[in-house]
């Protein structure tokens, strides 16, 4: 070998997704979505699985482009995608870069059937509101199926075995392009058969594509209008298709269809036997309940006579009670009166106003002694106020001889506060002067330790 010869992993990883990137471009790839996982990121992982052939390939949808085919993007789903088909280096891996998807197949069909069924919700044809109540006991069922299919054998079989009811067969074609129309044309023919009580429309089971003409539009709206209650009986307990929701039961299956409609006869029969024992044993039980009262009453009732008597003699004791309580009520009524004129006469107006006069002039005399005791107390308070204020006013003092040296208005206490060449005033007890102070001479010893304070000067105001 070579030494040109030899590539690297890389470079071979390189080359494969050029050459496949070529090969796989602007072509649309089909097959069936499986193992489905969407990452945190937004990436979508899955792969296509071509089951005629055994291929399957990785697939990845970006977020971008994934977030467009959400509601398309599901298990099971068959789709056509478009992208490019590379290697991943890091792990050596042949993907399918999708960018778009489209349904494939029955994957239309089954879009256009979820638009279909969103319409009809809308419209209110699947309301509960509107749902029947199926018939207790019906005489005749109308069938709407395939003559020659298992279907009606079934609802025969059933319906015959349960009790005795009359089944009416309109056959139609239950698959196929021209089944919306005959099963429709089969309805209006069996509404105008007279008599009919309910109806059953349904066939046996098969494909979804063999049931598709029960999601028809013009079917399920003509079940819609049908005037007797409607039981859809299509395929089998897993197929549910639009007539199963606008009938007004679905029944599993044909044969559940025919049990729905059809009471059974020994059930019945059983039945009324236990309501006819019952009935028996409530009779009987009224019966004693009613023979027990009426010996009851019997023992009450006595003769008329006595019942009378008692009647009278009570009677009188309660005559005599209320004459008794009449006496005794006039009787305090008048103590009362009697009680009520006493009262009044003493609280006549002369009387109060003699009394208060009379109490009026002893109040006078009382406050007259009282305003002059304390006239004459006050009086001797103040003369002895007066002569205590006159022993402590400063004029008194200065009369005696004594002077008031002050500057600037404050009182001169000290000799030590002033200087030679101050300036005092001075008030004796006849006027006062100004002075000026040519010299100071210190306190003595026991003037400075033991001389009294002068008594502070009061003010009396009037």
């Amino acid at each position: 070998m070579q030494a040109d010869d030899v590539i690297t992993v890389g470079e071979l990883d390189r080359r494969l997704r050029r050459a496949v990137e070529v090969a796989s471009d602007d072509f649309w790839i089909e097959g069936e979505v499986a193992s489905l996982k969407a990452a945190p990121s937004g990436h979508v992982y899955f792969t296509l699985k071509d089951e005629r052939e055994d291929a399957v390939i990785d697939c990845v949808m970006y977020r971008f482009d994934a977030q467009r085919a959400r509601r398309i993007l599901t298990e099971g789903a068959r789709l056509q995608l478009k992208g490019r088909a590379t290697v991943w280096a890091p792990r050596g891996r042949l993907q399918l870069v999708g960018t778009l998807a489209r349904l494939a197949g029955r994957g239309e069909l089954l879009l256009a059937l979820e638009k279909l069924k969103e319409q009809l919700a809308k419209d209110g044809l699947f309301d509960v509101a509107r749902k029947r109540a199926l018939p207790t006991a019906p005489r005749i069922i109308g069938v709407v199926t395939s003559g020659a299919g298992a279907a009606f054998h079934d609802i025969r079989t059933v319906a015959f075995r349960r009790g005795g009811v009359r089944l009416v067969l309109a056959p139609a074609l239950v698959q196929g392009e021209s089944a919306a129309l005959s099963i429709v044309a089969a309805l209006d023919l069996l509404e105008r058969y007279p008599g009919l009580d309910a109806l059953i429309v349904g066939r046996g089971g098969g494909s979804g594509e063999d049931l598709m003409v029960f999601n028809d539009e013009r079917v399920v709206r003509r079940i819609a209008r049908c005037k007797v209650p409607v039981v859809s009986a299509v395929g089998h307990e897993i197929d549910v298709t639009l007539t199963d929701l606008v009938a007004d039961v679905r029944a599993a299956t044909p044969s559940q269809a025919a049990e729905l409609l059809v009471p059974d006869t020994a059930t019945q029969r059983e039945a009324l036997l236990r309501c006819e024992r019952h009935l028996l044993r409530a009779q009987i039980s009224l019966l004693s309940t009613a023979h027990a009262r009426l010996s009851r009453l019997a023992n009450r009732v006595t003769d008329p006579r006595f019942v009378i008597a008692s009647r009278q003699e009570q009677l009188d004791e309660l005559s005599e009670r209320i004459a008794r309580v009449t006496r005794q009520r006039f009787a305090r009524g008048r103590r009362v009166q009697r009680e009520l004129t006493q009262r009044l006469a003493h609280r006549h107006p002369e009387r109060v106003l003699g009394r208060a006069r009379g109490e009026l002039g002893q109040l006078s005399s009382r406050l007259a002694a009282a305003v002059r005791l304390q006239m004459g107390m006050r009086r001797e308070a103040l003369v002895a106020h007066a002569a205590e204020l006159n022993a402590l006013s400063p004029l008194a003092v200065l009369g005696r001889g004594y002077a008031i040296a002050t500057r600037d208005g404050l009182p001169v206490l000290s000799s030590q506060e002033l200087s030679a060449g101050d300036t005092v005033s001075v008030r004796v007890a006849h006027g006062s002067f100004r002075a000026r102070v040519t010299h100071v001479e210190a306190p003595s010893e026991l003037e400075h330790s033991g001389a009294p304070e002068p008594a502070p000067i009061s003010e009396v105001r009037s």
